[in-house]
């Protein structure tokens, strides 16, 4: 395993991202400005300040490098280290172009980067899409050109052959010149029964993965190789077309056995839930590298229309993941959901307009060691979300400063 892999570390606040987000608000403000509207800029607190027609465009654009300026000092205090954080790009929920616009709103908007699901079918009726994510990857690393690009989850074990998953993770590494992660984890009988060839338990899908991880990692040394393992056969094979730079493997985790399979053949981890243990689980074992931790949201107005958000789209998180692993299909997550209410997930989801809500839970997961927060951010509205992470979110969320351990 790699040991010397980028991003092993939590990143200082990425200043080029702030200033560039604010300068970018400030010029549209002074287009807004001189349309007669009220444009708002964020103040040295955090708050919005308005202001209207009759400010000066270089008293706008003074008070923006100001605030700039002082934003940019504050998160590169010396010892001060900051979280990254990315958007989920549900293929569920959304069809492929708007997958792609989305992303591209979210480099806009300042994520540091995207994470894509890749299924073949939803959760649910009301998700309604499911493309096949390699082919979007492909389409947002060329329309992108700064923000990180990652999966979250690829199967390489049933649905594709690891031979097929190195090919394709190296060619959004080319495309992308550098900037893709490859985050693998065993699946969800969901999505990998339709090839027929049963679903594994989960002891031997762990087996299988970490002979798939070693093949994907034969075939980016770009030789003409061949692997004979107890799952897997690759018969002289070679990649020709490969990245400058290693590709980083990250690892799903929900457990014990889960991170100490990540030590052994990953670069990182990503998880659902955030607990400490699972960090410490694979830091004993040796693992090293990115912590990603992602959470469900229900963005919206109020309350009740945020609730009712992440009841009709995500109410298949209540099932927790022994559950959500072993139903064969969408019918059954429809089934296995009838009696989940709403108020079963109102302590469980965050939801609302409040930006406190966000930051409260995305601490959660600072203070248990991730460092890669990706918020999954449920509906239809994804461009509300983009815009409120922009203007409000992204600020206090840069602010988060893990717990002493």
């Amino acid at each position: 395993m790699a040991s010397d892999v980028e991003n092993t570390k939590p990143r200082l606040c990425p200043a080029y991202s702030l200033r560039a987000n604010v300068l970018r608000d400030v010029q549209l403000s002074i287009v807004a400005a001189a349309e007669g509207a009220r444009a708002a800029v964020l103040a040295d607190d955090g708050r919005e300040e308005t202001l209207t027609a009759a400010a000066p465009s270089r008293l706008l654009l003074d008070q923006a490098r100001s605030v700039t300026m002082k934003r940019f000092r504050a998160c590169n205090r010396p010892g001060v280290t900051m979280a990254q954080f990315g958007y989920k790009l549900m293929t569920e929920t959304t069809d492929p172009r708007t997958l792609v616009r989305n992303a591209r709103l979210a480099e806009e908007a300042g994520f540091d980067f995207v994470s894509i699901s890749d299924h073949f079918h939803p959760w649910l009726e009301s998700h309604g899409h499911s493309p096949f994510a390699w082919s979007v990857l492909g389409a947002i690393a060329e329309t992108t050109q700064k923000i990180g690009i990652s999966t979250g989850l690829t199967c390489p074990i049933m649905r594709y052959h690891p031979a097929i998953v190195a090919q394709a993770a190296a060619t959004i590494g080319v495309m992308s010149e550098g900037r893709f992660t490859l985050a693998v984890g065993a699946g969800e009988r969901l999505n990998e029964h339709v090839v027929g060839q049963g679903w594994p338990a989960v002891h031997q899908r762990h087996a299988m993965l970490h002979e798939a991880v070693e093949i994907v990692r034969l075939l980016w040394r770009g030789e003409t190789c061949s692997y004979e393992g107890e799952f897997f056969h690759v018969d002289s094979a070679r990649i020709y077309d490969l990245p400058q730079d290693p590709i980083p493997i990250v690892v799903g985790i929900s457990g014990e056995k889960s991170a100490q399979l990540a030590a052994e053949v990953g670069d990182g981890i990503m998880a659902v839930e955030p607990k400490w243990d699972l960090v410490k689980q694979w830091k004993d074992a040796g693992g090293k590298g990115a912590r990603y931790g992602e959470f469900a949201l229900g963005y919206a107005a109020t309350k009740k229309a945020g609730l009712a958000l992440v009841h009709e789209y995500s109410r298949f998180g209540a099932l927790g993941w022994s559950v959500l692993s072993e139903l064969p299909g969408v019918s059954a997550f429809e089934d296995a959901t009838r009696f989940v209410k709403p108020e079963d997930l109102r302590a469980e989801v965050p939801h609302g307009p409040d930006v406190e809500t966000y930051v409260e839970a995305a601490r959660k997961f600072v203070d248990a060691g991730f460092d890669r927060i990706v918020l999954l951010a449920v509906g239809p509205d994804q461009e509300a979300f983009i815009r409120f992470f922009e203007a409000k979110l992204a600020y206090e969320l840069r602010s988060l400063k893990p717990a002493r351990r």
